[in-house]
């Protein structure tokens, strides 16, 4: 009977048999106490219903609305990395066409140059010579903290203290941590060897990207590194956040006082390549101007010296990304990993000669050896079986739970942890709980979006995950409706960008689809075009509503995106008309000229001269198969340099760039 209630109740009839229920409550004469007690229990759970049902509903929304928002973060994201590992390619590709040029194959040689490793012992000494900490003085006014060997555990918590004061190491003595870490490094093998028995404890730790407020927090809930708190921290520590060098520094001198029980793992971020466009270069130059070229090298070096991979009790293995079908570890321990500074460019050799760029033929068994590095450092798990090519991030493999059982059973291993991905609950685990996500960065997409989370590893234990939430952001905790709405609200902003830069071409193919220009097309074209320009996969349909004005006959007015609010709060820095198209050939491929423009800059001093930024839109033009007007290019780098300094710093550069004009979108129709 009480289920036969429940169901008639979770019915669209609710509200009608609730109406029903309400004048009973007044009978002609009195009821006995039971009979009006048990209506009165139909109406309360009557009641209870209806607000369950209205809650699992509103519940319901908010769940589509987070997954769809998550879903452009990601796709925005690893779009971006595809692009990234696409670099070198694009690169090699041009040196064909451009190769009776030498200004363009000198700007090619700049950015390819930085892959080579220290092949001689006389790079090597020149690098130590010309990053030595004596090199740098410390000015009378630095009144921050002061580091000297040895360094002891007074070092670590007092600059815990000052990091959370805002304050900055200066370059000397950021340099001298540098040179002990690398030093150390230097002896350790390919996978650290980590046990619990004596500390009965190891905490592994996820990306952090940049993100200090995290690590502290870290720190704070489960106690500073030491030999009797042994840490992982598994990759991925810069880039992305604005405090990148402090969570470096912080790791660091742990590992320098705790050798033995502090511990490295190489992530995909771990890499100059990366660095150029997700933020550590900037923020490097930001913090240490001068001396920014001295620390960016040194850290270059030091990347190729850090372990790939961990292996706690011989039977958890602890690594970035992942595995692959090939993954072998007496291979990954005969690797040397130094050769690796950049794991995206392991082809490339650069002779004296800059404007004679040529490529090295790999061996099958060096690109074995390479694959094992990049499976480790880039890849992702996916549901089905088998091992394919990481389409959406563009390097490393997507494994299966076949493969899973296959590597674990052959190395006798119980359980890989990984990290490289961002989880809403800051942990994830699949392939039947054998593989493991940790992601340590809480806020990564927007304030809400993920939580933050770390994993205890005990002796003969169940890892222990520990899950937090930084509240930096945050002035009050967020309910989950503004949860919710924030991130969707920076999620659509994002992707909005994504219209903005590619309007012409937007428009163009849906011209294409009108050709009696009647401004709508239909659901499935829109879809298909959007798709195919931004190259993302995303739930077109359920955007739709949020990103299009709809017609009544459900057709899709197409110049309505460029025409919302929304849009206009994303495009606030007008251009002219004539530089549209020109600007949004630009933000395209933004990414792409954030290396080069870094690569220009030779000596990491932020800026480039009018000549090299005319010289670099001459080559993205070629590439194109766009010819732009020369003096249309001097006049928009003068107009670029805003103080009229006569050089162009990044910050110049990526304002004017960033935003398409949408103020002369009547233009169009003429």
């Amino acid at each position: 009977m009480f289920s036969e209630r429940w169901i008639c109740f979770c019915c669209p009839q609710t509200y009608k048999i609730q109406r029903s229920i309400a004048p009973l409550e007044q009978p002609q004469s009195r009821p006995p106490s039971k009979t009006r007690g048990k209506k009165k229990s139909d109406i309360t759970l009557a009641a209870v219903i209806i607000i369950q049902s209205w809650f699992r509903r509103r519940q319901a929304l908010f769940e589509i609305r987070r997954k769809a928002a998550w879903t452009i973060y990601q796709n925005i994201e690893y779009a971006g990395e595809q692009d990234q590992l696409k670099l070198y390619n694009f690169f090699l590709d041009l040196m064909q066409a451009v190769s009776k040029n030498p200004r363009d194959a000198l700007v090619i040689a700049k950015v390819l140059r930085r892959t080579s490793s220290l092949s001689s012992t006389a790079e090597e000494l020149d690098l130590l010579q010309t990053t030595a900490p004596e090199t740098v003085n410390i000015e009378s006014s630095y009144k921050g903290q002061h580091i000297q060997l040895p360094i002891t555990k007074g070092h670590l918590e007092s600059l815990v203290g000052a990091f959370q004061r805002g304050e900055t190491l200066h370059a000397r003595y950021v340099l001298l941590i540098l040179h002990e870490v690398r030093r150390i490094l230097k002896r350790l093998p390919n996978v650290n060897v980590v046990s619990t028995y004596q500390s009965t404890c190891v905490t592994v730790v996820g990306d952090l990207h940049g993100n200090l407020s995290d690590l502290l927090l870290i720190f704070h809930k489960n106690g500073l590194p030491s030999n009797e708190n042994p840490y992982i921290f598994n990759g991925d520590i810069v880039d992305r956040g604005t405090q990148s060098m402090e969570i470096f520094i912080l790791i660091s001198v742990a590992f320098i006082i705790y050798p033995n029980n502090v511990y490295f793992n190489r992530g995909n971020h771990e890499d100059h390549v990366l660095n150029l466009r997700y933020g550590f270069m900037k923020e490097i130059i930001k913090k240490y101007k001068s001396q920014s070229t001295k620390i960016f090298h040194l850290f270059e070096n030091i990347y190729s010296w850090l372990p790939i991979a961990s292996l706690i009790d011989d039977r958890i293995f602890v690594t970035h990304g992942g595995i692959s079908d090939i993954t072998d570890l007496n291979k990954i321990n005969r690797i040397q990993r130094n050769k690796y500074v950049s794991i995206l460019s392991p082809t490339f050799v650069i002779p004296e000669n800059e404007e004679q760029c040529q490529i090295k033929d790999l061996t099958n068994e060096q690109l074995l050896e390479w694959r094992q590095m990049l499976d480790l450092l880039w890849s992702d798990p996916k549901q089905g079986n088998g091992c394919e090519p990481n389409t959406y991030r563009g390097g490393g493999c997507y494994w299966g739970p076949d493969v899973t059982n296959q590597i674990l059973e052959k190395h006798n291993w119980t359980l890989l942890i990984r990290s490289h991905e961002c989880k809403e609950e800051g942990f994830d685990y699949c392939h039947d709980k054998k593989v493991l996500t940790i992601f340590s960065a809480s806020n990564y997409y927007a304030a809400g979006s993920n939580r933050g989370a770390y994993v205890r590893i005990s002796t003969n234990q169940p890892p222990s995950i520990v899950q937090f939430m930084g509240t930096k952001h945050t002035v009050k905790p967020l309910t989950i409706w503004e949860r919710v709405s924030y991130v969707e609200e920076q999620a659509l902003r994002n992707l909005l960008e994504k219209f903005s830069a590619n309007k012409s071409r937007l428009m163009k193919e849906f011209r294409l689809k009108d050709p009696h220009q009647a401004g709508c097309i239909a659901l499935n074209e829109w879809c298909e075009i959007v798709t195919q320009v931004l190259e993302l996969q995303l739930p077109w349909r359920t955007l739709k509503s949020r990103l299009v004005d709809i017609d009544s006959n459900g057709l899709i007015l197409y110049e309505s995106t460029f025409r919302s609010q929304e849009l206009q709060c994303v495009l606030n820095s007008p251009v002219l008309n004539r530089r549209q198209s020109f600007c949004q050939a630009i933000y395209r491929n933004k990414d792409l000229l954030e290396a080069v423009f870094r690569a220009m800059d030779k000596d990491n001093s932020g800026v480039i001269s009018l000549q090299e930024f005319t010289d670099v839109c001459v080559f993205l033009g070629n590439h194109n198969g766009t010819k732009f007007d020369e003096k249309q290019i001097i006049d928009l780098a003068t107009s670029i340099d805003l103080d009229k300094n006569g050089v162009i710093d990044f910050n110049e550069f990526l304002e004017a760039f960033r935003i398409v004009d949408i103020g002369d979108h009547n233009h169009d129709h003429s």
